[in-house]
This record gives C-alpha cells, sequence and structure tokens, in this order.
C-alpha cells in the first residue's frame, strides 16, 4: 500500500488536478456549517500551492444523481477555503468542457480554482472512460487527497488515472494509509481492537480481518446481544440479529479468549430511539437480562473489563459506539472507553478512530485532539479494516 506522494513529484508549473473530499454539510442558506473536511486538505493545498502548482480541485457534494441541483452546488466552499488558506480561490460553474478548459489555462503558479460538482453527471459514479478522459485533460499531475471517497471506484476516484502521467496520494491520504494499515499490520503490543454499533452484519469481515492480529477484541454496542444469544442467554428485547446467531456462535468458537464480552449492561423497561426516551434503568449482569427489557449500554463492570485491558494497550483501533451514545443516559460505556483510550495515548499509545460514530463520540467530548489518528472516511476505513484494497488507493503510482 506504499504509493507515492505530491512530495515525490515535481509540481512547479504543473496543473496538478487533484480529488478532495468537500461533501460538506450546508443549511438552509447554502453556508457550510463544518469545515472540518475542507481544513483536512489544507496541507496538501497549502503545499502544492508553496511549490509552484496550479491547483484544480474537484469534489462531489450530495446526490444530485446526475443532474444539476443547485442547491448542492460547490460554491459555498470557495470563500472557507479561500479563508483558510489566506488567498484568493476561483471556480468555474462546470467540471469538464470550454469554460473549464480555460478556466485551467488562465491559471498561474500559486492559483486554485475549484470545479463545480463532480456528481452533476452521472458519468463520474458511472466511471464513464469519456468523462475520464476530459478530467484527465486538465491534468499534469494527479492527486488524491479523499480517502473518504477511495473506496468507490468512480471517474474522479479511480477512471481519470488511467488517462495521466503521474497519479499521487496528498498527505491526508497518506496518513489513513500509514494507520489503518501500517499500525494494524505491524502494531505495538499488545493490540486491542474495540468494535461497537448496532450490528454484527456490518462488522463480520472487521471481525474476521482483526481476529488473527489483534491480542484482543472488545465487542460492545447492539451487536453483543446476538452473541449473548447464541451463548443461549435471555435478551429480552435487545437488538437481535437471528439471522446471524450461527456466524456469532462460529466467530465465539474461533476467537476464543481473543474476544471479550461485556459482562453486565444497562437495560431499560421502555425504550424509544426517535423520541429519545428511555423508562427506568438498570444495571444487570447479561444473564440476568428480563425479557420484556432492553439492554442499551455496558454495564459499570464491563466497563471496568474493558478499561483494564485498555490500560495495557500499546495500539488501539475503535469503532462503533458502546451504547446508544446519542442520548446521555445511555452514553457511560463510550465515554469511560473514549476518556480510557485518550488517557493510555497520552502515555504513548497509538490510538485510531475508525469513523463513523466513534468519531462523533470523541468529537462530542472534546477528546479528539488526544488520539493519535481520526479517519475521515467511514466506510472507507472500515474496507481497509476489513482488509479489502481501496480502487482509489490501488490505482495510485507505487512508490
Amino acid at each position: 500500500m506504499s504509493k507515492k506522494t505530491v512530495k515525490d513529484v515535481d509540481l512547479k508549473g504543473k496543473r496538478v488536478l487533484m480529488r478532495v473530499d468537500f461533501n460538506v454539510p450546508l443549511d438552509e442558506n447554502l453556508k457550510v456549517t463544518s469545515d472540518k473536511r475542507i481544513r483536512a486538505a489544507v496541507p496538501t493545498i497549502e503545499y502544492i500551492l508553496g511549490r509552484g502548482g496550479r491547483l484544480v480541485l474537484m469534489s462531489h457534494l450530495g446526490r444530485p444523481k446526475g443532474k444539476k441541483v443547485p442547491e448542492m452546488s460547490l460554491r459555498p466552499c470557495v470563500d472557507v477555503l479561500a479563508r483558510l488558506i489566506g488567498r484568493q480561490v476561483k471556480f468555474v460553474e462546470d467540471c469538464i468542457g470550454p469554460a473549464v478548459e480555460k478556466a485551467v489555462a488562465s491559471l498561474a503558479k500559486g492559483e486554485v480554482l475549484i470545479l463545480e460538482n463532480l456528481r452533476f453527471y452521472k458519468e463520474e459514479e458511472a466511471n464513464d472512460p469519456e468523462f475520464c478522459r476530459k478530467l484527465a485533460a486538465l491534468a499534469d499531475v494527479y492527486a488524491n487527497d479523499a480517502f473518504g471517497t477511495a473506496h468507490r471506484a468512480h471517474a474522479s476516484t479511480e477512471g481519470v488515472i488511467r488517462f495521466v502521467s503521474a497519479a499521487v496520494s496528498g498527505f491526508l491520504m497518506e496518513k489513513e494509509l500509514e494507520y489503518l494499515v501500517g499500525a494494524v499490520e505491524s502494531p505495538k503490543r499488545p493490540f486491542v481492537a474495540v468494535l461497537g454499533g448496532a450490528k454484527i452484519s456490518g462488522k463480520i469481515d472487521v471481525i474476521s480481518n482483526l481476529l488473527p492480529k489483534v491480542d484482543k477484541l472488545l465487542i460492545g454496542g447492539g451487536m453483543a446481544y446476538t452473541f449473548f444469544k447464541a451463548q443461549g442467554k435471555e435478551i429480552g428485547k435487545s437488538l437481535l440479529e437471528a439471522d446471524r446467531i450461527d456466524l456469532a456462535r462460529d466467530l465465539l468458537a474461533r476467537a476464543g479468549a481473543k474476544l471479550v464480552l461485556p459482562v453486565d449492561c444497562i437495560a431499560s423497561d421502555k425504550f424509544d430511539f426517535a423520541g429519545r426516551t428511555v423508562g427506568q434503568l438498570k444495571a444487570v449482569a447479561v444473564d440476568k437480562i428480563d425479557a420484556a427489557w432492553e439492554g442499551l449500554d455496558i454495564g459499570p463492570k464491563s466497563v471496568e473489563l474493558f478499561t483494564g485491558i485498555l490500560d495495557t494497550a500499546k495500539t488501539v483501533v475503535w469503532n462503533g459506539p458502546m451504547g446508544v451514545f446519542e442520548i446521555p443516559a445511555l452514553a457511560k460505556g463510550t465515554e469511560e472507553v473514549a476518556r480510557k483510550i485518550a488517557a493510555i495515548t497520552d502515555k504513548g499509545a497509538t490510538s485510531i478512530i475508525g469513523g463513523g460514530d466513534s468519531v462523533a463520540a470523541v468529537e462530542k467530548m472534546g477528546l479528539a485532539g488526544r488520539m493519535t489518528h481520526i479517519s475521515t472516511g467511514g466506510g472507507a476505513s472500515l474496507e481497509l479494516l476489513e482488509g479489502k484494497v481501496l480502487p482509489g488507493v490501488a490505482a495510485l503510482n507505487d512508490a
């Protein structure tokens, strides 16, 4: 997975076509409400401009399904990026065609241009060869810094590379690969993985890929209850994937002492996620869940067990919350695990937060700055943890 980066090519005066992930949230006034994804690309952008590159940025925003949807224009990103890099950012209202070619040709060294939403063309997601050729015609060098879309074989992430002479990664992509591949393939030990979230089905391949590599695999969240069912326990109204019970039984047999399940849970007699309401709450052992109750978070003894194991870890990968962390009364398990991972990171352990709800949890708690690496791509990070090759990475030039 070792790929060339922007540092490995001459950028001076070159047209650098860079795929970024500016798929940002917009409010009703079409103002960017979080600049996190734009900020993530700034180090690579500044490096290219500082080396005299003529930078052309391309991205998608939302799901316009091949139609021009004004509310999904990338124009709102222009002012945000200009503020972050302290220089003018140009914009063109298309991503291929004569107007785009003219705008790219007029770029001077150290100037930057944002193209309009790639997904205004259905050819982008279809990875259409002619569309790829038109994008490639804008480039002397192609760079990909959009890790969040690297698991998709789209025109701007994979197909365009067939028509360019140099295809390299940006710094964000490089960092994601360094941690999600490097740390997992050759971790400092003990290596502990923490997996949570609602369903086993979404994490089967991650569990299967990580089991031979980890020293311990801690399972929390809704998916733990399917494992309990596989052990013959009463789980009441807790989340269950009935069609995965045999699979859970097989994973338990294969994993042996490596796989650690909660020993107690926080259960409730009433729960409505949409209404954010819970009834009476109590901590119960996992073999004492009442048939009318539902397990919604790991309990205090499980927190003690999990944090005790994490205390000795030198490498931790975490993907998925321990309970329904969006509701404060059910967030304690997730919060305690997050605090422990931050604490061991402070002491020198490597912590990798693998996208999705785990990222939301550490950001909500203000702990993001204390983690070694927070992945910017939920789906892409999961696929890497599953051991899959990402098309947008595989296509880049090897180092």
